[in-house]
């Protein structure tokens, strides 16, 4: 049974949607509750689970307490739950993703600033072939903010590698880059505001439903939703009173 837990900070928010990315849609909430706890566990370790960068994030706290956070993350429109067959997988919601993306766009680029660091002449690119467009887009975007030619080798590997669409895309960005042209960073003040209200989320609140049957108005309580959300199902069509009765009418 995990454990109520208040507002979350930005950090957090953000520490769990990264753990998220190694499983999205391949493990549920446990497993995800164990990345953040640091766990050794056999599972975790062979799916190489520790090396993600917020691994023991919540190393210190208890794991009922950590699934009362993913839990929240859940309530507040950041992850959601999809069953694959009878397995609960988490997934992300759109505002989830939203903000995953950007938070993973930045590693990216943090990562291609250690390779130039360390003098790193030949990374192997294919590592971003077949990856989601529109995070690709926005990481293209911001390599074309930076202004920072020192990618353009990097880049010039990743065309070589991917497809057609993704090269033309890549050459763009070649181009702004050997244009020296001013930076606008106005894009990136607006992604940045986007950001910090998305991060807000959505306040759990009752959702007032219509009867299919009688065309009356019910309520669908907080507790409700994360009582079909759990176990898979889609709202109800129908009010108590109306489900009642057609249960009746089915078992008589």
């Amino acid at each position: 049974m995990s454990v109520k837990t208040g507002r979350l900070a930005e950090e957090e928010i953000m520490a769990i949607l990264r753990a998220a990315d190694e499983i999205i849609a391949n493990g549920g909430r446990t497993l995800l509750a164990k990345i953040l706890k640091g766990a050794r566990e056999k599972k975790v370790l062979q799916l190489e689970l520790d090396r993600c960068p917020v691994y023991g994030f919540y190393k210190s706290e208890k794991l009922d307490e950590i699934m009362g956070k993913i839990d929240w993350m859940i309530d507040h429109d950041f992850l959601d739950i999809e069953y694959s067959g009878k397995l609960p997988m988490i997934i992300y919601t759109e505002r989830g993703w939203y903000i995953e993306s950007d938070q993973y766009t930045d590693e990216l680029l943090n990562e291609w600033k250690e390779w130039m660091k360390e003098g790193k002449q030949d990374p192997d690119m294919s590592y971003l072939k077949g990856r989601n467009r529109n995070m690709i887009l926005l990481l293209l975007e911001k390599v074309k903010e930076s202004g920072d030619q020192s990618f353009i080798p990097y880049l010039e590997l990743w065309e070589e590698v991917d497809y057609k669409k993704v090269r033309e895309e890549i050459q763009t960005t070649i181009h702004v880059l050997n244009s020296n042209e001013p930076i606008d960073d106005t894009a990136a003040k607006e992604r940045a505001e986007s950001i910090k209200e998305a991060l807000k989320g959505i306040e759990p609140h009752d959702l007032l439903l219509k009867c299919w049957t009688c065309g009356k108005r019910f309520t669908f309580t907080i507790g409700e939703q994360q009582f079909y959300k759990m176990k898979g199902l889609s709202l109800p069509k129908r009010c108590e009173k109306c489900r009642n009765e057609r249960d009746y009418e089915l078992f008589y």
